[in-house]
């Protein structure tokens, strides 16, 4: 017997002029107009998350149709990646150019959830741009990777809004992937892909030959 072919479904794709209109293509600065470039992007089912050049995070949640604006305090800098995760708590890691890395807690209206935002810092381990972010699906590990080779570990608790972060592995080139799944991490660079085992704290190399 033949089986039944699934349904074609089509979809329409278009600019999303809901959310690029409420971010602004110029900021005024003093005297200066400056103009405001969209830096970084991640989006799961509930927010999409857009990271500028000026520094600002644009969050917008997709059910109640608003858009909230984070930002780090200090120096106004690049964002240069971002990552969302959805678990017990909605969080979004931020990363920033010069190696500036924050995660903020988001405020969240279901009963039992957390309702005052909070911001988590990574303490000055990376100083230059941060190029990978990874989560660990209950969201207690965050693993963050720059350009000059290095990858940071942080953990989170969230109940007594405590963040430490380690230097875990550092790489002789730039971290471009990183993916965490069951006390392994993936670390990809610009010259090899290997495996971490955050346990034994080794490494696995991924084939033999060094990109070219």
């Amino acid at each position: 017997m033949a089986s039944v072919a699934s349904p074609v479904i089509f979809k329409e794709f278009c600019p999303l002029y809901y959310l690029l209109n409420a971010i602004p293509t110029k900021i005024q600065k003093g005297f200066r107009s400056i103009v405001v470039y969209l830096t970084a992007l991640d989006t799961n089912g509930d927010y999409i998350a857009v990271g500028s050049s000026i520094g600002m995070l644009y969050l917008y949640c997709r059910h109640l149709n608003q858009m909230k604006k984070y930002n780090f305090e200090g120096k106004c800098e690049s964002i240069t990646f971002v990552k969302l995760l959805s678990c017990f708590d909605d969080l979004v890691a931020v990363g920033t150019v010069s190696g500036r890395v924050a995660v903020f807690q988001l405020v969240s209206s279901l009963p039992g959830r957390n309702k005052q935002l909070r911001r988590f810092d990574v303490a000055g381990i990376h100083k230059s741009s941060i190029t990978a972010l990874a989560w660990s699906p209950n969201g207690m590990k965050l693993f963050s990777g720059d350009d000059k080779g290095k990858i940071v570990y942080s953990a989170l608790d969230l109940d007594q809004g405590i963040c430490n972060s380690s230097l875990v592995l550092e790489e002789p080139s730039s971290i471009v992937q990183l993916d965490y799944n069951q006390k392994v991490l993936l670390v990809s660079t610009l010259q090899r892909t290997l495996l971490f085992y955050t346990e034994e704290k080794s490494v696995k190399q991924v084939g033999t030959q060094p990109r070219k």
